[in-house]
């Protein structure tokens, strides 16, 4: 999906849109006041005071009239200048754009004036309100005044314009599609996840179905790091402040953390990160370069405090489990290492089915891995105050990494600015089929951490040394890893991921011989550890059908006489609708099969 806040043309058509849009509220509510109209990454929005009104959806349809009746009169846009003195004559019985003027340098301001209505606005601006004409308003909210919840709300609304009507219909078409896939909504419907404000926002919890998934996914990953001589560990949530002290992340990442907790004369803090508690494992005891690289993951709970604004569902929350590990090498150990991270990276992706990535990695060409983009996240060297200050460490841990991506084949960008405080890193964004890209898996290079823990080993020379860690995330979160398949597959998982495989419908639910070779069936399916449920209510087969379909139950299967004489199974993949005839040996193999083989 295109982002218009990043497109300079329609960036300019959505911001004179919104005018159009304020001057259609104005029309219908002559009293109307507004505050900002800013172009967004999927449009525009206008924050409007009605007074003592309230916008309904139905209102929406109304301001749509009027805009049209304004773009088709064909009002030229004109910028004008005025002086400070002149603004704030001209909107003193408006608070806000007096808000807006005070804040000013002295000095002319500009306006734009279309018709009957003039606004403050840096602009550019179209010539032309007809230009504006292909528009859409999507939605409205309430919003408070400057993002200040002790401030009045306002009224929000959203709209997004193209420069044609194929455009416009295209795009509305892909937020259509965009609705269907948010993984918000499919997690509703499959019972998946629920959140709740009295238990806090941005607090996920997993419901049984979801839970699977996740013990899933988490069984997943940690089954490939075991067999890359991973070692798992299990840390508490929480550690002193003086933990965080140490690290830096007290110094540089505090804004992010929940505040202090005071026990006993000991201040805590929820952990928003694991690699100080990692350090200390590894400083718990005495290492030789022989026992390098040492390799601890955990499946961590980890705490952040995001604004309430940039919370989505289990995508984006405040707290989450993180896929973590630390790697403790050699220097020498470095570029071996990462390859293997990388290596784990890509493999990982493959079983997911996961092909549209945002880089080009040469060695992975046989698995048709040609579309993913792996960025080179560095220190902002004009902004030393959110980094670690040390400019030696800095220029060698880029080098290096940027050296190992380079020997390795990858191709990259790099990012001024992304790095965490600690080191630069290598992240891989993936594309989705709706939105923006996103980071998936990252990797880091860290001199800083082992040295401020006084990590040591003994060399080869009987010298002591200092590792050097690897911080990675194949599946980042597990929450936002399984939002993102979630909205992948919309939740058409495949049978291994799904949380019921199979569900089992005899025709007639009062016959008992049926529910005899029903149950039958439910028990060898659960002999095997497949996921089965029986669906026998007092329902109508039609009924039970659209339900497991709602749920995206890979496998629905009707049970009645023929099947039960024979000792078959007649079942239907979801989301098709011919229905397959097999023996219940054969079926069983089937699906044992499938999920062994984890095919997707």
């Amino acid at each position: 999906m295109i982002n218009i806040k990043e497109d300079e043309h329609l960036h300019v058509l959505n911001h004179s849109c919104a005018h159009l849009l304020a001057q259609a509220v104005k029309h219908l509510y002559p009293h109307a006041k507004f505050w900002v109209g800013p172009v967004i990454t999927d449009g525009f929005y206008y924050d409007i005071d009605l007074g003592d009104d309230v916008l309904h959806e139905e209102d929406l349809p109304k301001i749509e009239k009027e805009m049209k009746k304004i773009a088709k009169d064909g009002k030229r846009i004109v910028r004008h200048e005025i002086s400070k003195e002149e603004a704030l004559e001209m909107f003193k019985d408006d608070e806000y754009k007096i808000d807006l003027i005070n804040g000013l340098e002295d000095g002319n301001i500009s306006c734009y004036t279309q018709g009957d209505f003039t606004d403050l606005c840096r602009g550019p601006h179209v010539d032309n309100v007809k230009l504006c004409r292909h528009f859409k308003l999507l939605r409205h909210s309430g919003a408070y005044w400057k993002g200040d919840s002790k401030n009045k709300v306002l009224q929000r609304i959203y709209g997004v314009c193209f420069p044609t009507a194929e455009e416009l219909e295209a795009h509305l078409q892909l937020l259509e599609e965009a609705k269907e896939r948010d993984h918000r909504k499919i997690g509703k419907d499959m019972e998946l996840f629920m959140v709740d404000d009295l238990v806090g926002r941005g607090l996920p919890m997993f419901l049984p179905k979801g839970y699977t998934i996740w013990q899933e996914l988490e069984n997943y990953i940690k089954e490939k790091e075991r067999k890359l001589g991973y070692q798992h560990v299990m840390t508490p949530c929480v550690g002193t402040v003086n933990l965080y002290k140490t690290s830096g992340h007290w110094d540089h990442y505090k804004e992010n953390m929940f505040p202090a907790m005071e026990v006993d004369d000991e201040a805590f803090v929820l952990r928003p990160m694991n690699c100080p508690h990692h350090m200390m494992i590894y400083a718990n005891k005495r290492h030789s370069y022989r026992d390098l690289p040492i390799r601890i993951g955990e499946i961590a709970h980890d705490f952040r405090y995001e604004a309430s604004g940039t919370l989505k569902g289990i995508e984006r929350g405040r707290h989450f489990c993180q896929n973590d590990a630390h790697l403790f090498v050699t220097p020498e150990q470095i570029k071996d290492e990462i390859s293997r991270v990388v290596d784990l990276i890509f493999s990982t992706y493959e079983d997911f089915g996961i092909t549209d990535y945002r880089c080009v990695l040469s060695s992975y060409e046989d698995f048709g891995i040609t579309d993913y983009r792996c960025v080179l996240s560095l220190r902002d060297p004009e902004d030393k105050a959110k980094y670690h200050d040390d400019d030696e460490m800095w220029n060698k841990a880029e080098n290096a990494l940027r050296e190992v991506m380079n020997e390795l084949g990858l191709e990259y960008t790099e990012e001024i600015g992304e790095a965490a405080f600690y080191g630069p890193k290598l992240d891989v964004n993936v594309k989705p089929a709706v939105g923006n890209e996103i980071t998936l898996s990252t990797c880091q290079l860290d001199f800083c951490l082992p040295a401020k823990f006084q990590l040591t080993y003994v060399d080869k020379d009987g010298e002591m040394k200092t590792p050097v860690v690897l911080h990675r995330a194949i599946l980042g979160s597990l929450d936002r890893f399984m939002a993102y398949i979630l909205e992948e597959t919309k939740g058409n998982l495949p049978t291994w991921l799904a949380p019921i495989q199979v569900k089992v419908m005899p025709v007639k639910t009062d016959d008992d011989d049926l529910n005899a070779y029903a149950n039958e069936i439910c028990e060898l399916l659960e002999a095997q550890n497949v996921r089965v449920d029986l669906d026998d209510r007092a329902e109508k087969l039609g009924y039970r059908m659209r339900e497991g379909q709602i749920q995206k139950v890979p496998y629905l299967l009707v049970i009645g006489f023929n099947e039960k004489d024979n000792r078959t199974v007649s079942y239907r993949l979801h989301g098709e609708k011919d229905t397959t005839v097999v023996g219940l040996d054969e079926f069983v193999e089937k699906i044992v099969d499938e999920i062994k083989n984890k095919v997707h």
